[in-house]
């Protein structure tokens, strides 16, 4: 995890070490004055009073920041409308979580009011500008979050997005953005836009510090009716295919520069050895129209009606605009939102049979604080192009930086996936940007199987009934061979590395499961078999099943047959 200040190597940690960090980051806040990204900030006693003590913690004096939508416990939530104010009971639980690992919350930050919005410019708290250029926007709704990370004030901050909201703010300030799964962070206490879409985001500097937050504050919350236990991932094969639009159902807006960053992420991804198809993008287009045009604006009215219809005058003019129109939305035209959204999810899922991932902008353009006040709907509408639809389809997202404008403006891209492909995306997205962290590795061990513990094989129950999570198929670097061995109940093969010979590779499956299941199923592992270290064809390593030279006497060698499957099907 990035720290604004590093700390100490954990077995030296102490909690002076978190005082000081403390207030380090108090200082910089202070000393960036009056900038519109807080809305509440404790004082600098009661921020050093909520210091953890434990110093072995995960993310031990991690300073982080909270979207003012969010609930943290004795401090106010007001989703920026003072007149909307109330004290929070209870953490959320996304800040329980992370405070229960030693990360500290310094302040709730501005937003969008009612988190309605992708332009950081609809609220009374001061308008957050672009940390590169202070005349752009910083993007919305998630903007405080945005630019607190982006200007290092704090190592990471939580966000939402129903639209796009932890995903545009991300791109405009260059940092990362994740967007998970619906339902893989509670929602509970969360003050609710569109409740069936919400998402509680992460911004980091890093796609691994974000997903670092994101496996520490996940988990299935029964006291909130829209979360869910998390799943195994898509299967993908050892290229993963990236879809992307066609030429013709590409939109920047006028702006030639976004257009060639875009280009030349196409090209990052070819570079890193993935497939790049073009799919169809207009059902995924048409239905980003239906938030907006559809009767899905009208959750947000059922977010707040009794407040809305007796404070009107409190509500930003604009946010009351979209939310008070929604009161002329039917019955009627609800089952024909729904009906047409199940149609085009029926479109896009053709498209899907064709890629592993969908690439596109994030936005396809940025605009200055004056354009979006004098056009505020118009303008929001173009930042969501390429937004709108995620969280209607059930998608996964990850916004990472594209590079920067001749203007010096950045501009990011997102990768995106079926539900559930959090963990695929953040692997894309680490390659993309070309870190070296392991993505995942606090979340458990990966081990890759070559034969009785494949997937629909004899042995493979040891896998799942320890948890284990299948992450995708996989194949081998060149240098390996497979043998089928003699006398073995079941029969199982044996892989074994040769150095200097150049094979097909051999098919593989990389599981993911908990360090104390991967101990216990190591100690089950019999002879002539062991765990060791296998390389992959794209170069990383896990670990894996290897096998005792010693066991190749009378055994068959299969290795043209390119993987275990292949050979039991001859």
């Amino acid at each position: 995890m990035k720290r604004i200040l590093n700390l100490p190597p954990k077995a030296e940690r102490s909690s002076q070490d978190c005082s000081a960090l403390l207030r380090e980051v108090d200082a910089r806040i202070r000393a960036r004055g009056e900038d519109g990204v807080w809305i509440f900030r404790p004082t600098l006693d009661e921020l050093l009073a909520s210091a953890p003590t434990d110093p072995t913690l995960p993310l031990f004096g991690v300073p982080f920041a909270v979207k003012d939508n969010i609930d943290v416990a004795g401090w106010p939530t007001t989703a920026a409308c003072p007149e909307f104010s109330y004290i929070a009971k209870d953490d959320a639980p996304v800040v329980a979580r992370l405070r229960a690992a030693g990360a500290v919350p310094v302040g709730k930050t501005n937003l969008d009011q009612f988190a309605t919005g992708l332009v950081g410019t609809r609220t009374p708290h001061g308008i957050p500008r672009c940390v590169f250029d202070e005349r752009y926007i910083s993007g919305g709704s998630s903007s405080g979050s945005a630019v607190a990370v982006a200007a290092g004030l704090v190592a990471f901050a939580l966000g939402t997005d129903t639209a796009g909201s932890g995903r545009v703010p991300a791109a405009l300030n260059g940092i990362v953005g994740l967007k998970p799964t619906r339902g893989l962070l509670s929602i509970r206490g969360v003050v609710p836009a569109c409740r069936s879409l919400d998402c509680v985001t992460v911004f980091a500097n890093s796609t691994a510090d974000a997903h670092e937050v994101f496996s520490v504050a996940a988990g299935y919350d029964e006291g909130d009716p829209f979360s869910r236990p998390a799943q195994p991932g898509p299967i993908v094969g050892t290229q993963i295919r990236i879809g992307i639009p066609p030429d013709n159902q590409r939109e920047f807006f006028g702006d030639a520069e976004a257009q060639r960053l875009f280009d030349a992420a196409i090209t990052r991804c070819s570079q890193l050895g993935h497939e790049v198809v073009e799919i169809d993008y207009a059902p995924f287009r048409d239905a980003a129209r239906l938030l907006y045009s559809g009767p899905w604006v009208a959750e947000r009215l059922a977010a707040i009606e009794p407040f809305l219809m007796e404070h009107a005058d409190a509500v930003h003019p604009v946010v009351r605009q979209i939310i008070a129109g929604a009161a002329k939305l039917t019955a009627v035209e609800t089952f024909r939102g729904i009906y047409e959204l199940k149609r085009l999810r029926r479109l896009t899922a053709a498209e899907w049979a064709k890629m592993d991932v969908l690439l596109l902008p994030t936005t396809g353009t940025t605009y200055t604080v004056e354009q979006v006040l004098a056009d505020p709907v118009r303008l929001n509408t173009n930042l969501g192009a390429y937004t709108n639809f995620v969280n209607l389809l059930d998608l996964s997202a990850l916004a990472v930086p594209a590079g920067f404008r001749a203007d010096g403006l950045a501009l990011g891209v997102t990768f995106l996936g079926p539900a559930f492909a959090d963990d695929l995306l953040a692997r894309i997205g680490a390659r993309f940007l070309g870190e070296a962290e392991t993505i995942g590795a606090n979340a458990g061990v990966e081990l890759a199987v070559v034969g009785a513990h494949l997937s629909g094989q004899p042995l493979n129950h040891q896998l799942t009934s320890r948890g284990a999570q299948l992450i995708a198929t996989f194949q081998s670097a060149p240098d390996y061979r497979l043998f089928a061995l003699a006398n073995t109940t079941p029969p199982k093969p044996g892989l074994v590395r040769t150095p200097g010979f150049t094979g097909p590779g051999i098919e593989l499956e990389v599981w993911r499961m908990s360090v104390a299941a991967f101990g216990s199923f190591v100690a089950e592992v019999p002879q002539p078999m062991g765990i060791g270290t296998v390389k992959l064809s794209d170069g990383r390593t896990v670990k894996g099943f290897m096998c005792e030279t010693a066991a190749l006497e009378g055994a068959t060698d299969i290795t043209p047959f390119g993987g275990w499957r292949a050979y039991l099907q001859r």
